[in-house]
């Protein structure tokens, strides 16, 4: 029997505005300028946290951070897409979607400065802790778009983790099972081209991230990660998609990480400057200044104030952060444990003595 050709597939790539802030307008969201306003400004919250958060680090008043600049399109672009009975589920990297959603600044940096209470959001504000370890809320983001199916809720579920998470079990388990059961969920990939010093090409040897969900069943696309746009249309159509039933997407925005790993690390040491040089030409922010003077949206003057502004609002942050006060160690023994060992009742006992002693 001759040999025949059983499955054909493409990936197709997505860019409506390009890094000198031209647009395909037959393309563009219909977004009025009031929300290009609202997007332009989130992303500049998103940067300006960003660059305090390496500050306090530094200054020993947060711990290691793992700096989100280069990426803010992805995030405040998700966020808008995302309705509010939606949910989300992200990795390390990724609070510009809190921040979008209205998470308080303080309470990000809270988290960052070993507090977990920071983590707690409003009862309408649909976004799990960020994962540290590397791929496993994709798994977490699945069983909630399990849930979701059983129960005949109408939601959509994103989850998202970086290029290196590709290489994790959790992943390809995740995609999986998503294809399998067709659950309403959305992976989406930052792929920044760095997994800490492990460049993509030594990830994989697949042309793209996003071809890796024809093997699970279901489409994958690849955009610019770095074009607001590009990822809000893009996320709002395999939403639309999720809810309808018709099972998962996975989005491969491409973009990349301007700063160091965390402040743990030195990209220095692996990657060069005129790299990076190179991908600041791109940057989310810039092309979309670009675009709203273009098209006369903004004044020159705007942006000045904004940034203004928004200093400000981390100026204020900052202080409530650092104004927190600490959690009571007792409060392990309150929430730890149903029944206390006489061991622990006696390591409560000398906590509450040493407590009264302190306050005389």
């Amino acid at each position: 029997m001759p040999i025949k050709t059983i499955s054909k597939f493409e990936v197709k790539y997505l860019q409506i505005l390009d890094e000198n802030g031209n647009c395909d307008e037959k393309l563009r969201p219909k977004l009025k300028p009031n929300e290009l306003k609202r997007i332009y400004e989130g992303m500049i919250l998103s940067r300006i946290y960003d660059d305090r958060a390496l500050k306090l680090q530094r200054q020993g008043r947060l711990g290691t951070f793992a700096s989100l600049r280069g990426q803010e399109a992805i995030h405040i672009g998700a966020a808008l897409a995302a309705k509010d009975h939606d949910w989300i589920v992200p990795s390390f990297r990724c609070e510009g979607i809190y921040i979008m959603k209205g998470h308080p600044i303080e309470k990000i940096y809270q988290v960052y400065g070993g507090d977990e209470r920071g983590y707690v959001t409003a009862p309408n504000c649909n976004i799990v802790p960020f994962e540290i370890t590397v791929g496993t809320q994709m798994l977490h983001a699945c069983g909630i778009g399990l849930g979701a199916k059983i129960k005949k809720k109408n939601i959509g579920v994103l989850t998202l983790f970086g290029d290196g998470a590709t290489s994790e079990g959790d992943f390809h388990e995740a995609m999986n099972f998503a294809g399998v059961f067709k659950l309403p969920v959305v992976f989406i990939c930052q792929n920044n081209q760095w997994a800490i010093s492990v460049p993509v090409e030594k990830q994989t040897a697949s042309e793209t991230l996003a071809q890796k969900a024809i093997a699970y069943g279901f489409e994958g696309i690849k955009i610019d990660g770095n074009d607001v746009f590009s990822v809000y249309v893009a996320i709002k159509n395999a939403l639309d998609k999720a809810r309808k039933g018709k099972g998962p997407t996975m989005i491969e925005c491409f973009t990349y990480r301007m700063g160091d790993h965390t402040t743990a690390d030195d990209a220095s040491k692996y990657r060069t400057k005129k790299d990076v040089e190179e991908w600041i030409k791109k940057d989310p922010i810039e092309r979309l200044a670009k675009y709203m003077l273009k098209k006369k949206i903004v004044e020159l003057d705007y942006f000045a104030k904004i940034e203004k502004k928004t200093e400000a609002a981390v100026d204020e942050a900052v202080n409530k952060y650092e104004s927190i006060k600490e959690e009571d160690p007792i409060d392990i023994f309150k929430f730890t444990y149903d029944e206390m060992t006489d061991n622990l009742k006696e390591q409560l006992s000398e906590l509450e003595l040493r407590k009264r002693l302190k306050r005389g």
